[in-house]
């Protein structure tokens, strides 16, 4: 288990595994059985996944009615469990009852402890391997993936500085320790975009630390309710002996600004390692089709035509995204592979046509999540949290072969 992630350790009356161990399992690609018991709208919509993840999804409700008619055997060995088994519930107290039941079977299972919330509350931090110029720096970047929705954001250290990128809201503290840890006092806390899926941690950064509240300029134009520095295309911050350039580009939303971190591009939800951000969630489905059409500019006049070695650092990752091993295991791509991977359309019309015709469900509370995002509402810890789990849905389905 990596030093950042926290375990729960099982106990012999209650075997239970703990989510950071499960996901530790996950990035090691071992095979695992889950058994998750909630009601197929909340399995279909959000869960666990993974190239080695055997999922099984039978309710609880199902568990108690075999319960009653004392046929739990029966109905069990006609799941075809493969052991070992994780019985996967919301909060990990219904699918703790469940794998009783199925060792006093004689099956080999334990419990996901707290549940999907649990899940949620998975943070793993690794360090973005650097090239060039970079490796006879100071400069550390460390990327921090939340598998529950994909969401990543970035630490940059220098020196005795740094800054987080695209932090969050539910481990603000966690970047402030980080940075401590390696010597360094977090000065910024900057966001690429008023993002739409998750609760952002700038403003609490910016209130409970000396660290600098920092957005793109358009934020402002959006409805921005509280001080922030904002930035223009070009603008750049000092993290030590490190810069930060921004890089304009909008189309995801209209204010969207990447950084540059020499050969690193920090892409928000510009783009990302096989795909990009959507473009309905600012103006809805009246807007769209300009943004998309912005979202092309942005793709191949600018992002698109940065050198091939540039990282592209996304801010987020699907579900099934592999991390790269090439580069430490991190969510990362060399942006010569990624242009490949999109196949992005000749013509503008076209692309737009693609993107439209390819938008899912938008994600939860996103009206909601954008007003706290901007500064309008408050909510506190407990309603930020519930009003960001479920997946993010912010990119653009990539197509297939």
């Amino acid at each position: 288990m990596s030093d950042d992630e926290s375990s729960t350790e099982a106990t012999d009356d209650a075997p239970s595994i703990s989510p950071a161990d499960l996901h530790d399992r996950l990035r090691r690609g071992e095979r695992v059985s889950l058994l998750d018991v909630r009601n197929r709208d909340e399995f279909e919509a959000w869960r666990i996944t993974g190239e080695s993840v055997d999922a099984t999804q039978v309710t609880y409700a199902e568990f108690m009615a075999a319960k009653a008619r004392g046929e739990v055997g029966e109905f069990v060995a006609d799941l075809d469990l493969r052991e070992p088994v994780v019985a996967v519930c919301p909060r990990g107290e219904v699918s703790a009852t469940v794998a009783e039941l199925l060792r006093e079977e004689g099956i080999d299972a334990r419990n996901l402890d707290a549940g999907m919330e649990g899940w949620a509350r998975v943070y793993a931090g690794r360090e973005v391997p650097l090239s060039g110029d970079a490796t006879d720096t100071d400069l550390t970047v460390i990327q921090y993936d939340r598998p529950a929705s994909g969401c990543l954001a970035y630490l940059v250290v220098s020196g005795d500085e740094a800054a987080v990128v695209d932090p969050l809201r539910a481990f603000a503290d966690r970047y402030v320790a980080d940075a401590e840890s390696r010597g360094a006092d977090l000065r910024y806390a900057i966001d690429t975009h008023v993002h739409a899926d998750h609760l952002s941690g700038v403003r609490k950064l910016a209130s409970e630390t000396d660290a600098e509240a920092v957005l793109p300029a358009g934020a402002a134009e959006r409805g921005l309710a509280f001080d922030a520095t904002l930035l223009e295309d070009g603008d750049e911050i000092r993290v030590g002996d490190a810069t930060l350039t921004a890089l304009y580009a909008p189309g995801h939303t209209t204010e969207l600004t990447a950084f540059q971190l020499g050969e690193i591009l920090l892409s928000g939800d510009a783009l990302f390692a096989d795909s990009f951000g959507r473009p309905d969630l600012e103006r809805g489905d009246e807007g769209a089709r300009d943004l998309a059409g912005t979202l092309y500019e942005t793709l191949t006049d600018r992002l698109l035509a940065l050198p091939d070695e540039t990282l592209v650092a996304p801010g987020h990752r699907t579900p099934d995204s592999d991390p790269n091993p090439a580069e430490n295991e991190t969510f990362t791509a060399r942006l010569d592979a990624v242009r490949d991977r999109l196949r992005i359309p000749d013509e503008k019309e076209a692309f737009a046509d693609r993107v439209l015709d390819s938008l899912s469900a938008r994600p939860a509370n996103y009206e909601e999540i954008i007003s706290a995002n901007l500064g309008r509402e408050s909510p506190d810890d407990e309603a930020a949290f519930e009003m960001e789990l479920g997946p993010n849905n912010c990119a653009v389905a990539a197509e297939s072969d």
